[in-house]
């Protein structure tokens, strides 16, 4: 039987029982009366009258009614008498009716046992009743609803749910049983926690170092470029393709290994920390080597929030496509405000169509100008990210070429 029915099949078998006592004291039960006793009853009172005791003291002492055919209201009682269906006895005097002994349905004495009976019976029924639903109560609230709750709690921890409580009564019987479940479940919360991080972790390591992998690697490949065309040997140059090509096999697994782990990631760890705004300097002449870059203006001298690892990331990124998609040389202007240092990196191309604009740096997005270039679409992607996690920003449009403009803000 499921418990909850408990409640509704007790509630059945009370109602049962009181129709029972009602049906019981309900029937009729006509036992007659006891005509020995009220025989004698009456033979008591003639004696006390004949005897001349006071007519009041004998109705009392016997409960019974004495009328006498003198009487002026005779009749009007006796009637009366008859119609309460009362015990009517004559009272004989020298074989003379002299009057009546009368005694009345109520002073029956097995109809007030009766009575009393049923009352007294409905009392136990009510306590009864209330008390069951008492006791039912304490046993719910002691032992079912303990069992009931470690019942759905073992649910949500199945689902995986770690963070559903368990409610603990350190006074319930059961306090001390639930409460080590309690402790289970926030143990295992740490420890799937402590895995998560673990792997985290991992995966934040090695989506770093393949991305980190990839400025390298096209440094290696630029300088294979820049050697093939200044080599006039045969020899040689099949020799620095070779490296080329070996370059761009690193440059594609590396790809890959970053594009899967970056799937199963958020987004990647961003410290910023206060730095010195012209540490930029070193992160552009990093680049130099490999292209062109003019610079327009100096870097205004100001403290600003930065993770250097992630905006080195970012400024790597930006050139690189400016080369890789416009091959044209990069401008770099410097603008301050109240707010922070604006970084406003242009190309001389064409600049992006304006159909993929509005999605460029958009998770794996590539526009239709990226048709046989390498790339996975992610590089304007994380530096918007990295900008944003920096307390910055990063816009880009078409003005005289293809702009991306990086915000810095103040300490």
């Amino acid at each position: 039987m499921k418990i909850r029915y408990i409640p509704a099949v007790y509630t059945l078998v009370m109602g049962v029982l009181l129709f029972s006592i009602l049906a019981f004291f309900g029937r009729d039960t006509d036992i007659g009366r006891d005509m020995v006793f009220y025989n004698e009853q009456r033979h008591l009172a003639e004696g006390a009258v004949k005897e001349g005791k006071d007519r009041q003291w004998i109705q009392e002492v016997y409960r019974c009614e004495i009328l006498f055919v003198p009487d002026r209201d005779y009749e009007v009682k006796l009637c009366h008498a008859q119609k309460r269906e009362a015990l009517i006895f004559d009272y004989m005097e020298d074989e003379n009716l002299a009057g009546k002994i009368i005694f009345f349905p109520e002073e029956n004495r097995y109809q007030k046992l009766e009575r009393d009976m049923k009352i007294q019976s409905l009392m136990i029924f009510l306590l009864q009743f209330f008390l069951g639903y008492l006791l039912l109560g304490i046993l719910y609230v002691q032992l079912i609803r303990p069992f009931l709750n470690l019942q759905k709690f073992a649910r949500q921890i199945a689902k995986g749910n770690l963070d559903f409580p368990l409610p603990v009564r350190k006074h319930n019987y059961f306090g001390a049983f639930t409460e080590s479940f309690d402790i289970m479940r926030e143990e295992l919360k740490r420890a799937r926690e402590s895995e998560f991080c673990a792997n985290q972790s991992k995966k934040e390591l090695m989506a770093e170092l393949s991305h980190d992998i990839k400025t390298p690697v096209a440094a290696i490949r630029a300088a294979c470029e820049v050697a093939i065309a200044m080599e006039t040997q045969p020899g040689v140059q099949k020799k620095i393709r070779i490296i080329d090509n070996k370059a761009k096999v690193i440059d594609e697994l590396v790809g890959n290994l970053f594009h899967a782990t970056l799937e199963e990631l958020v987004a990647l760890k961003v410290e910023p920390l206060e730095e010195s705004s012209l540490c930029m300097m070193d992160m552009f002449l990093d680049l130099q080597e490999y292209g062109q870059i003019s610079f327009v203006s100096k870097i205004p001298e100001c403290m600003v929030y930065m993770d250097k690892l992630r905006l080195s990331q970012v400024i790597d990124n930006c050139i690189n496509n400016g080369w890789k998609y416009a091959g044209t040389q990069m401008l770099v202007e410097f603008l301050e405000d109240e707010g922070g240092i604006r970084i406003r990196i242009r190309d001389k191309g064409k600049g992006v169509p304006e159909e993929d604009l509005p999605r460029i740096a958009e998770k794996f997005y590539r526009g239709s100008n990226a048709k046989g270039k390498e790339g996975s679409g992610l590089g304007l992607y994380l530096a918007k990210i990295f900008m944003e996690q920096m307390q910055g920003g990063m816009e880009y449009y078409n003005q005289e070429g293809f702009v991306v403009e990086l915000f810095l803000k103040k300490v």
